[in-house]
């Protein structure tokens, strides 16, 4: 874990840029693991004896880059973890997709039914007893050569809420091939969890953290140093 991964650390909460292709959790041998690679980096940081504690309260999928948060104690776990089911803190995602979506803002909303054994989500009907209601918003902040940097903020957290919907619409994640991406992408997958909001467990008080993209997202997905989510504007092709 190197230190510029870190977006935000006291004694009750850890913030981290995940890099592709890490899994928070439950890593293979051949794997790296995001909560084994922190508990590491606070346990050489403190020059903590024995088990250091790590409380996984959100995840980002294996191909997907950007801010992941971890409790640093049991109580600070418990209280996250309430917000995440809440659906309280507000996660905003980039992502380079196919195509232009049309209205180039606005609303999704699917029914969800996933199938374990295909690792794959997939728009379902209301009837389904196994589909859950999916929401996001999204706008268009840059259009490129046939491709659109889009800004996503989910209203619900489904498994591959954000791949599944925006594939549906025609328009998949450059780089995710599961669900129907025909371009490569460098590593992973064309999606970032750019901005984290939660409630701090004890301070009651908004953190808010941004995550830096990979240095190998193209220049036109980047935003200038005086850019921010809020005024980055609609680029023409």
């Amino acid at each position: 874990m190197h230190p510029s991964q870190i977006l935000y650390e006291d004694n009750h909460l850890l913030i981290v840029n995940k890099p592709a292709e890490w899994i928070v959790q439950g890593a293979s041998t051949d794997q790296r693991s995001l909560l084994e690679s922190s508990r590491m980096y606070i346990k050489q940081k403190y020059d903590k004896p024995g088990n250091v504690y790590l409380g996984v309260v959100s995840r980002l999928d294996g191909p997907v880059t950007g801010a992941v948060p971890f409790a640093r104690t049991s109580k600070a776990a418990a209280r996250l973890s309430e917000q995440f089911r809440e659906h309280t803190p507000t996660k905003v995602y980039w992502a380079i997709v196919e195509g232009t979506p049309s209205p180039i803002a606005g609303s999704l909303e699917h029914y969800l039914s996933r199938h374990p054994e295909e690792n794959v989500t997939r728009v379902s009907t209301q009837n389904d007893r196994h589909a859950a209601h999916a929401i996001l918003e999204y706008r268009t902040l840059a259009v490129h050569q046939g491709l659109s940097l889009l800004e996503v903020r989910l209203i619900t957290g489904r498994k591959h809420q954000i791949r599944c919907q925006l594939a549906a619409i025609g328009c998949p994640i450059v780089g995710d091939h599961l669900y129907g991406s025909g371009t490569p992408f460098p590593q992973g997958i064309g999606l970032h969890c750019h901005q984290l909001i939660v409630e701090h467990p004890t301070l009651k008080t908004p953190v808010s953290v941004v995550a830096d993209t990979p240095i190998y997202w193209p220049g036109w997905a980047k935003p200038k140093p005086t850019d921010t989510t809020a005024n980055f504007e609609l680029q023409p092709p």
